[in-house]
């Protein structure tokens, strides 16, 4: 797991983030497999783009949950940079021998529409072309459903500890798959 705050329990008490019930789930379902989580907040696709070879090769993963891309945009960087090291480490994955999926993010409708629906669109451009999984909207039932105003933590950008749970709901059913 390569991510930013979205995945690295930003403002949250440990083990009540995604990936820790990540964690859980997979017990449950009696997977066997080991969660890394290598996210950072704040981390931009660039980060995450330097530090992924030497996870790759430290960690050796069968999948890769690639969650980033959402400070890029918060930064104003060019939707190319974002597009272009998504799918550095999408390819940087795949040639280690991982599966890739890659979680898709979308931003408040203050950006303009424009860039708002290119950003939304890039995720999904990256993973057809480079054959991984997506998860078109990680914060799909969070961000816009009819409690979004209940959430989010004050800063209205990082979910509470009662929307990770369906956070993990919008990965699971593209993950389970790839775990086979």
């Amino acid at each position: 797991m390569i991510g930013d705050s979205l995945s690295a329990e930003y403002g949250l008490t440990r083990g009540k983030g995604w990936v820790a019930l990540l964690d859980a789930r997979l017990a449950q379902a009696k997977i066997a497999a080991t969660v890394v989580n290598a996210s950072i907040s704040g981390d931009t696709t660039s980060g995450g783009r330097s530090r992924l070879p030497a996870l790759l090769a430290q960690h050796r993963p069968g999948v890769v949950i690639i969650e980033l891309g959402g400070n890029d945009a918060l930064r104003g960087l060019p939707l190319s940079m974002t597009r272009d090291n998504l799918t550095a480490m999408a390819q940087a994955t795949i040639a280690a021998g991982a599966k890739v999926l890659i979680a898709g993010m979308q931003l408040p409708p203050n950006y303009g529409r424009q860039y708002s629906d290119e950003f939304a669109g890039l995720f999904a451009t990256v993973a057809k072309a480079e054959h991984a999984a997506l998860v078109p909207f990680l914060l799909k039932g969070v961000a816009d459903g009819p409690q979004a105003d209940t959430m989010f933590q004050p800063d209205r950008i990082h979910p509470v500890a009662a929307a990770h749970p369906v956070i993990l709901d919008n990965v699971w059913p593209v993950l389970k798959p790839l775990l086979r």
